[in-house]
């Protein structure tokens, strides 16, 4: 197993990331960018996280945290609209809310800890 899947917040995004195929196979046709944008979206937190997680410089780690969590916070915004328009229930939309919720919590905290290490 690689470092990086050893990280709760992988874990909890490779299930979002498992969910969304069946979600946008629901999307009506006109959704197309909104497809495009969470697919890109949700993969780059787990590529970001993974990416950051096997730099060696701390200036690296955080820069790549940093996007992580930017691309959480997009990927939250997308799942907004969707629910907003009516294209998911709200049980599922509370869910993956809550999942990227923990997410931001969990890498926020290893950004912190990068900084940490850079200032000392």
């Amino acid at each position: 197993m690689l470092n990086h899947e050893r990280l709760k917040s992988y874990e909890y995004t490779l299930e979002i990331a498992k969910k969304v195929p069946l979600m946008l196979a629901r999307l009506p046709p006109g959704c197309a960018y909104l497809s495009d944008q969470l697919k890109r979206a949700v993969s780059s937190i787990l590529l970001n996280q993974a990416e950051g997680n096997g730099r060696r410089s701390y200036k690296e780690r955080r820069r790549f945290f940093d996007i992580a969590i930017g691309s959480a916070t997009e990927s939250s915004a997308i799942f907004d609209i969707i629910f907003a328009y009516g294209y998911i229930e709200s049980n599922t939309y509370k869910e993956i809310k809550d999942k990227l919720e923990q997410v931001v919590k969990i890498i926020y905290k290893l950004h912190l800890s990068v900084v940490k290490n850079l200032l000392f």
